[in-house]
């Protein structure tokens, strides 16, 4: 890993970034003031010359522009087997100096840009880790392909950022003075695997919403799809209205979501429809949805039967396995009016829940050391028996068992797509690099109470259990209200990269990420998410703490 001193830094933006923007861009990251003249023929040859390089296999490369209208030299290539990935590449005069390796999403399976980062001054790379989703869709580029599932796991991110740093220093004729890892979800998963695996790769890693449990974190969303499903859907969360057979409506959900923000919105002392710790919450369905308990024997818009009470229950807890042993952390409270949309069959998604598109298929491919089949054609109609006697043979969501998880059937898939070792010595230790953490306390994706653990159990396993020099090097921000990565009723919008960028150059540690809301454009809510294990207190005029006028950020204070 490269460390460059502040000396260093000063000649490297004199002798090599010519524009005044450009050098500003490397202590500030800025994207004012980026350079929107036309190439040069020299750019231009520069640029294509990458196409002959004779240690990498590049497919293309020429320039290129942003959204905003940035050149920049794009290069795409090949890393055998199937890696595709490319590198983003700002002209000369516009690198600040950093390489940037950006983070995939669900199964990933395409090439993503990073244009702002780009216009930023950033050098970028990313590939699709092993599999073209326009021909293998969702977890399908994995059956009976050990080899993919490697990449996918953690091969990919390595080999592309050693390819796209030997671009870097062919076209720059120079290595990169800091590299960085930006990701969310599965992209969190990714930073963390590269701090684990590889922890020469970078000097620091932004890690959002990590995805890291992922054997667990697939099987329970099909644990909780077969709630939906089992007893003719008498405990799904939704109404049939017209009677016509097929449910219309989820306004039970509005229900749910109400109840528990009356139950816990104010526990941190402001009343703004967000729920501040969901651990600290003590929500009971059978008590406090008593009210709008459905008549024995009927069902409504507007109330819950003992069936439906009894998924809330299920949701919000988790599974646990036949011992009683807890598996993974259940939906946390604040995050109800998601479910809809993941898991609930309605009218609105067209009556396929989001967990049968992003989790129906993960067991057939992702699981288990032996992949058991192919869905069915018909992923809901669990009525069905899938045919073992096709080629290959069928097998479905709704024959899995809960049990197959601690009784270690998806161990071997564990080993490669799991990124849990909370181990990190020779990262942050020995490697000095730096770690940021953040996670949305409302996401129903991808729970954020395994987040928290995993930081603790860093904590302890890392720097001997103290707090205090851990956050010296990796610090851990949980959003409250915000969903999977970005959205929700709380704050959730602030630049993830910049803090991570003046911890590492600068030395100065983030303590809070000012963050904000906004409705229709118009920032409705700001404040400070504080580095745990502090959370932020309202600390602003006396009396006004449920006045919006208020929600801003010195008003509140990391305690």
């Amino acid at each position: 890993m490269r460390r460059a001193n502040t000396v260093v830094l000063a000649a490297l933006v004199a002798a090599n970034l010519q524009s005044g923007p450009a050098a500003a861009g490397l202590a500030a990251s800025s994207s004012a003031g980026r350079s929107q003249a036309a190439a040069s023929e020299a750019e231009r040859a520069g640029c294509a010359a990458l196409l002959h390089l004779r240690n990498l296999t590049v497919t293309y490369a020429g320039l290129a522009e942003t959204s905003g209208g940035t050149s920049y030299c794009y290069v795409k290539g090949i890393l055998p087997p199937a890696i595709h990935f490319h590198v983003q590449m700002p002209l000369p005069r516009d690198w600040n100096g950093r390489f940037l390796k950006w983070g995939d999403g669900g199964k990933d399976g395409d090439l993503d840009f990073a244009d702002h980062r780009v216009a930023e001054g950033y050098a970028v790379a990313n590939s699709n880790t092993g599999h073209d989703n326009g021909a293998e869709p969702g977890s399908s580029f994995a059956y009976d392909n050990r080899q993919a599932e490697i990449d996918f796991g953690y091969r990919a991110v390595h080999l592309t950022v050693a390819a796209a740093k030997t671009l870097v220093g062919s076209y720059y004729g120079r290595e990169p003075a800091f590299s960085y890892f930006e990701g969310c979800s599965t992209g969190g998963r990714q930073g963390l695997m590269e701090a684990q695996r590889y922890p020469t790769d970078f000097d620091g890693i932004v890690a959002g919403a990590p995805a890291n449990h992922y054997q667990e974190m697939n099987a329970v969303r099909v644990w909780l799809l077969q709630r939906m499903f089992r007893d003719d859907f008498a405990g799904a969360l939704a109404t049939d209205t017209d009677g016509d057979g097929r449910f219309d409506s989820v306004r039970k959900l509005d229900l749910l979501a109400d109840a528990v923000v009356a139950a816990c919105d104010r526990d941190d002392g402001v009343a703004d429809g967000v729920i501040d710790d969901p651990l600290a919450c003590g929500f009971d369905p059978d008590r406090d949805l008593a009210a709008h308990g459905c008549p024995a024997g009927t069902d409504g818009e507007s109330c819950f039967t003992a069936a439906q009470i009894r998924t809330i229950r299920d949701f919000h807890a988790g599974p646990r396995d036949r011992h009683g042993e807890p598996i993974y952390a259940g939906k946390p409270f604040g995050s109800e009016r998601q479910w809809a949309g993941l898991f609930i069959p309605y009218t609105g998604n067209g009556f396929a829940p989001g967990a049968v598109r992003l989790g129906g298929d993960h067991l057939n491919y992702l699981f288990y050391d032996v992949d058991p089949g192919v869905p069915p054609a018909d992923m809901l109609d669990t009525s069905a028996a899938p045919d073992r006697t096709a080629t290959p043979p069928e097998w479905a969501w709704w024959n899995f068992d809960i049990d197959d998880v601690t009784d270690g059937k998806g161990d071997v898939m564990r080993g490669i797509t799991d990124a849990v070792d909370p181990d990190l010595t020779r990262f942050l230790l020995q490697q000095d690099g730096k770690l940021i953490l953040y996670h949305g306390w409302a996401d129903a994706l991808v729970v954020p109470q395994p987040t928290v653990t995993y930081y603790r159990d860093m904590v302890d396993a890392t720097f001997g259990g103290d707090v205090a020099a851990a956050r010296e090097r990796a610090r851990l921000f949980m959003a409250p209200g915000m969903n999977h990565c970005r959205g929700g009723v709380g704050p959730d919008t602030w630049d993830r990269l910049r803090p991570l960028v003046d911890w590492v150059e600068r030395g100065a540690a983030p303590d809070a990420l000012i963050a904000t809301h906004a409705t229709d454009g118009v920032v409705d809510n700001e404040r400070p998410i504080c580095a745990y294990p502090e959370r932020a207190v309202y600390t602003g005029p006396a009396g006004g703490a449920d006045d919006p006028a208020n929600w801003v950020a010195e008003n509140f204070t990391c305690r």
